[in-house]
């Protein structure tokens, strides 16, 4: 369609029923204009990556385990409508505090803060956590299961995540309440984006100390992520804010193409829920469609869609839909193939002779 005619579906005169599903209120958001408009036509959007059997990586920035929104990311897991996810160490940190019951409450967002210091309460917002009950503990938790025994050699975060998937699996008080163990159950990789700005990079401090060494090898960290999207017939993410995140999951084309000199494109599809202005040059405003001069997705025309809105109220409602509307996929298993899909990248590269080293004389 000629988006410079008069060629538009027509807008309805909306009626609301109390007897409406989720599919009709996203019916009702995708036939209306702005915000809502878009919400409709990324759950759309959504429900044709399941149907397709995309390779679907999940981004999460901002605090979303806080509020506890971990649920909805491990019934994503549950699903199969999640193959892969990149996430902040925030997240995770914080996802672990339901798995082993630690106290996380509603409280206030209009507060003196100098007084819930004195009541040892931190705050994320209106959220509230306790700094010994849960931090602490939580601290605890992570120290002991990265210390003295956790290998020496080098690990991504996705074997990090894993491990502290079944750790907590096999030891929380309630490892259902985690997206990390089941994302550990279903091998799904969960990538942390920037490790070491989180409290889990914090606790590996005593041991630090203590002259034990860790070695993140990041840069094989990123050649499984691209390399994921080069074995994946068609591929998208759902982008929960933007961030480090965002280009985490992007960059797989650019990777690819820019890099290792291949011509495969970038992603199919990709959904963002931001509340972050374009405007101001930041990654994580910049739009989908600019990330096609990056090469970070196929077409700059078709198969993306931004909303702009607060990703704890549209977050919920995308989900619901497809849970609503489409089958449940079998599990890709992600993880326990990282190694075949690195090689099989590594050797598809190798395969072009100017890629090939010369061995010294």
């Amino acid at each position: 369609m000629d988006p410079h005619k008069f060629q538009g579906k027509d807008i309805p005169h909306i009626k609301l029923d109390p007897k409406m599903t989720i599919e009709d209120l996203v019916n009702v958001f995708a036939s209306s204009g702005f915000n809502g408009r878009q919400l409709g036509e990324a759950a759309k959007l959504y429900a044709k990556m399941i149907k397709e059997n995309a390779t679907i990586c999940l981004t999460v920035s901002g605090a979303m385990t806080p509020v506890g929104f971990g649920g909805i990311i491990k019934t994503l897991i549950e699903r199969g409508f999640v193959d892969w996810i990149v996430t902040t160490g925030a997240n995770v940190y914080h996802e672990d505090h339901f798995a082993w019951g630690l106290p996380v409450k509603q409280g206030s967002s209009d507060v003196d803060d100098m007084k819930l210091y004195e009541n040892e309460i931190v705050r994320i917002r209106d959220v509230y956590i306790k700094f010994y009950e849960t931090l602490e503990a939580e601290d605890q938790v992570i120290q002991k299961m990265f210390g003295e025994d956790f290998p020496d050699k080098p690990f991504t975060t996705a074997e990090f995540c894993n491990l502290m998937g079944k750790i907590s699996k096999e030891n929380a008080k309630h490892p259902e309440k985690s997206f990390i163990t089941t994302a550990y159950e279903y091998d799904v990789p969960v990538y942390i984006s920037t490790i070491k700005d989180s409290s889990l990079a914090l606790n590996l401090a005593v041991h630090r100390l203590r002259d034990k060494t860790y070695n993140l090898d990041f840069v094989r960290e990123i050649i499984e992520q691209a390399a994921i999207l080069y074995d994946s017939k068609k591929s998208g993410i759902l982008e929960l804010g933007g961030g480090v995140p965002k280009n985490t999951a992007q960059q797989t084309g650019p990777l690819l193409d820019q890099i290792l000199r291949r011509n495969d494109g970038g992603q199919d599809y990709i959904i963002q829920i931001t509340d972050a202005r374009p405007d101001t040059g930041g990654l994580s405003g910049a739009t989908l469609q600019e990330g096609k001069s990056w090469g970070k997705v196929q077409d700059a025309h078709n198969g993306m869609v931004t909303v702009y809105a607060d990703a704890t109220i549209a977050f919920p409602i995308l989900v619901l839909y497809v849970l609503s509307n489409q089958k449940t996929r079998k599990p890709k298993r992600l993880y326990k193939k990282l190694g075949k899909l690195y090689k099989k990248l590594s050797v598809d590269y190798f395969k072009n002779p100017e890629n090939k080293t010369k061995k010294k004389n």
